[in-house]
């Protein structure tokens, strides 16, 4: 075996299994609701990187904001104050996508339904804000709700009680691969007859300084002040780093029965679902990409396809120098120079947890509206990234399969394999 080219997958697949996305609802910088955010990234208008008051002093002192939604007014100020800010997105964008699916929780069999939701970092902000309050005031000022606003299953509990699910609800934390690890885990209950529903994807709300000054530390984000909504700029020459975004994106996946049964409408289908470990470094991928080209994969036997099938690829795209290298040759690699590759991570942020969520919903669109969305921000493309990369303006094209990847922290990959319903 070569330095660069993994392990031959030997495990017999088992038989094929196509969950149907029946629904899908979004909550990202580039806009609220499925039209605003597929319209504010395919279009490439202006990102929302912006200076936030909190971050001053800090070389990277801008964060992708979402803007367009009020959690107060579309929750109501009691229910908003149970919550942290990524549980409040991820209820948004649930009740969207469920509706989005034409299901209604007052007369589905809510022990049959489920929820799976991934975040790297759950309420962090408010764990700071508390934090805070202990070293200025004192014990006896912190909050009795500390531990269900601040906890990685908030998100995941907030739309349970939200929805009144009855059936298996967890919480998915593996980094930046946790929304994608999160929609694997629900296609995974689906195919074992767990669920007939599953209600899943990520959220992620982390615009703390004590966040950002630590990737700032690390040099893994931008430090591009004078110029926010240039600064992520995947797969270009002059990338510097990531720059971090907040949102949710999440999916209702049924089972294929369940979903013919009731007639509904299926925007795409998640056919495979692959996950590795690097075993290699707490931040840094395996230099050879040997780890997510494993997940990818065993992506592609589980949805019994070949490389030659998929035609576009929403890859996880970071705009940090290694990262998009590494990631773009594992890619030609296994999937040669055909496939149509995007970072919409130039309009939305590096969402962190939430990533793989918003990145698969905009997948399981692309595929619907058969248009690859721009990596907005490619001024120059960088000459060593070997793959066709859309830059500047979406690009129609005809593919019947796609493939969304995501590295995290601690060499977590996950791969998805999606196709065309």
């Amino acid at each position: 075996m070569s330095a660069a080219t993994a392990a031959p997958y030997h495990r017999a697949p088992l038989a094929p299994f196509a969950a149907a996305v029946t629904g899908v609802g979004l909550v990202t910088s580039a806009g609220t609701g499925v039209d605003a955010a597929w319209h504010g990234v395919t279009e490439g208008l202006a990102p929302a990187a912006a200076p936030r008051p909190e971050l001053d002093g800090l070389p990277c002192d801008f964060f992708y904001s979402v803007t367009d939604c009020d959690p107060a007014a579309v929750l109501g100020v009691a229910t908003q104050r149970l919550m942290d800010r990524f549980s409040q997105l991820a209820v948004i964008a649930a009740r969207e996508a469920v509706a989005d699916a034409g299901l209604d929780p007052a007369v589905w069999d809510s022990g049959r339904v489920g929820v799976v939701i991934g975040s790297a970092h759950g309420g962090l902000p408010f764990y700071d804000e508390q934090a805070a309050a202990l070293a200025a005031r004192g014990p006896r000022r912190v909050s009795p709700k500390l531990a269900p606003l601040s906890v990685v299953n908030g998100a995941a509990s907030s739309v349970s009680l939200d929805l009144g699910v009855h059936g298996p609800s967890q919480a998915v934390s593996t980094a930046c691969s946790s929304g994608t690890v999160a929609i694997g885990t629900a296609h995974q209950m689906l195919r074992s007859g767990a669920c007939d529903i599953v209600i899943t994807g990520g959220a992620e709300s982390t615009c703390t300084r004590l966040l950002i000054a630590s990737a700032c530390s690390l040099k893994a984000v931008s430090t591009r002040r004078e110029d926010p909504a240039a600064a992520c700029r995947p797969f270009d020459t002059h990338r510097d780093g990531f720059v971090v975004g907040e949102g949710a994106g999440l999916l209702v996946l049924e089972h294929p029965d369940h979903a013919r049964a009731r007639g509904a409408t299926v925007r795409a289908r998640v056919n495979g679902y692959g996950a590795s470990s690097d075993a290699h470094s707490a931040v840094a991928p395996d230099p050879d990409g040997l780890g997510i080209e494993r997940a990818l994969r065993a992506a592609l036997a589980d949805a019994d396809l070949a490389p030659a099938d998929v035609g576009h690829v929403n890859a996880h795209g970071t705009s940090t120098l290694s990262n998009d290298l590494i990631e773009a040759t594992m890619l030609r690699r296994v999937l040669g120079d055909t496939p149509l590759v995007t970072s919409t991570k130039a309009m939305t942020g590096h969402t962190l947890g939430a990533a793989g969520g918003i990145e698969t919903a905009l997948t399981v669109l692309a595929l619907q509206r058969q248009l690859v969305p721009p990596t907005v921000n490619l001024d120059a493309p960088d000459p060593q990234i070997p793959i066709d990369v859309v830059a500047k303006e979406a690009r129609a094209a005809t593919f019947d399969c796609a493939v969304k990847t995501s590295l995290g922290f601690g060499g977590h990959n996950a791969a998805l394999v999606l196709t065309r319903s």
